[in-house]
């Protein structure tokens, strides 16, 4: 099995709900969003695919959440805006586009990463 990890990132606020702790007050990250495809074969230059295209797609995706505040977009309108529901979003999001897409890993600081896969 071969892997390709490409990562990317983006910087947006957020707050969460119903927690209690200081991450319930209005906060910002820097994330870091890593997209990992799985393939067993390889194309005809021995790829998986060509990670240039994946970055691409992934940063075209990823200017959706770039300076915004998470709270108010639709998805976390009655979800909460936490790094577990950050990667589900991204992961749905790319899935059609990148179909051999195995994991989207999350990292809200060095020190916390959270990963999502279906």
């Amino acid at each position: 099995m071969f892997e390709l990890k490409v990562s990317a990132n983006f910087s947006a606020a957020h707050k969460l709900r119903k927690y209690q702790g200081k991450c319930a007050r209005l906060h910002g990250h820097n994330w870091k969003v890593d997209v990992y495809i799985r393939s067993n074969l390889l194309n005809k230059i021995g790829m998986i695919k060509d990670a240039r295209e994946v970055k691409k797609i992934l940063k075209k995706f990823l200017e959706k959440l770039d300076h915004k505040y998470l709270n108010e977009m639709v998805f976390f309108k009655e979800r909460n805006p936490t790094s577990e529901n950050i990667a589900r979003y991204i992961y749905d999001g790319l899935k059609k586009r990148l179909p051999q897409m195995a994991e989207v890993r999350v990292h809200e600081s060095d020190s916390a990463a959270v990963s999502y896969r279906a």
